[in-house]
């Protein structure tokens, strides 16, 4: 099958620039952690990359740990870029990351030169790149100097491995210093990517003005809580969910408290004539310091709800406020 994008794909999506980075990213970006591995199913995932690009989304999120295996996300979006997606390289954004284990022994994991290097080199391997667009360290790394991993990501720009770098899981002390470092070495931080949603609000006690401060952008995962702010869990725990597979989302954590607050965000999504999703993706993107907002997805409607969901009005103040008060409930 021969891929043509679409037409219409710019008239579609809304872009905002990174920081103080001449970049701009589309207002959904698209993270291949789940539903792209060599388990899943290849037209699937196929399906998702060429919606995504058909209604603008230009970036695609991925790490060197993504399958499972671990690996095989990078595999197969390579496979998928070379055959259908070579000709409009210049128009996409492909990210990748290194700081979680990916082979034995002591080279294989965390932030020292070797590992990031070496790590790099397999992902641009995997995906048939001669550079990415932006390489994260993917975590803080509590037994290497900050510099030395500082310093590695800013010797793969001058490798011409990566355009841009960024950072992902820094608390607001950590990303502080690490810009510090970078601004000595001269390649500005583009972008961190952290865990924020309703129900996760860390970076908001600091790490947003630390990110405007240093004209660093926010690109979020997690937005939905893995599935927490849709309609998936109202009626309870469903079967093949993640919460039912207990591997990162853990049934315990789905309490009465917590359903009781699903549901009432719920209602008042639906009131204002949106999914509990769309609101929850608009609420992380009322805030001018976040970029983008980066989400996954099993099926095409995750992608096309989303974008849609970017047409609906500006949450009000008053909307606002009940949220609040929703969830200090």
């Amino acid at each position: 099958m021969s891929y043509r994008a679409s037409d219409e794909r710019y008239r579609i999506m809304t872009y905002r620039r990174s920081g103080n980075s001449g970049l701009k990213l589309p207002l959904i970006s698209l993270g291949l952690w789940h539903n792209f591995g060599h388990v899943d199913l290849r037209s699937n995932y196929e399906s998702l990359i060429f919606t995504a690009f058909d209604h603008g989304i230009t970036h695609f999120d991925l790490a060197n740990n993504y399958g499972p295996p671990p690996g095989s996300a990078e595999s197969n979006f390579g496979q998928i870029l070379n055959q259908h997606l070579r000709s409009y390289r210049d128009e996409l954004i492909i990210s990748t990351k290194a700081g979680f284990d990916m082979w034995e022994g002591p080279y294989g994991n965390w932030g020292s030169k070797k590992y990031l290097v070496s790590s790099l080199d397999q992902s641009l391997r995997r995906m048939k790149l001669d550079y990415v667009d932006i390489f994260y360290h993917h975590r803080p790394d509590p037994h290497t100097s900050l510099y030395e991993t500082m310093n590695t990501l800013d010797l793969i720009v001058r490798q011409g491995k990566a355009l841009y770098i960024g950072i992902s899981n820094y608390s607001a002390e950590q990303a502080e210093e690490a810009f510090a470092i970078l601004k000595t070495l001269g390649t500005p931080c583009l972008i961190h990517q952290p865990k924020y949603s309703m129900f996760e609000r860390t970076p908001e006690k600091g790490l947003l003005d630390v990110l405007r401060n240093h004209g660093v952008g926010c690109i979020p995962f997690s937005p939905l809580a893995q599935g927490l702010l849709t309609d998936k869990y109202i009626d309870g725990i469903p079967k093949g969910s993640r919460a039912a597979r207990a591997h990162f989302l853990k049934p315990e954590q789905i309490t009465e408290d917590i359903l009781i607050k699903i549901k009432r965000l719920n209602d008042m999504a639906w009131k204002r004539g949106n999914t509990l999703a769309q609101m929850a993706i608009n609420w992380i993107l009322r805030d001018e310091r976040i970029t983008s907002v980066l989400i996954g997805a099993s099926k095409i409607k995750h992608i096309t709800d989303a974008v849609e969901g970017l047409e609906s009005s500006p949450l009000t103040q008053e909307e606002l406020k009940l949220i609040d008060d929703i969830l200090a409930d």
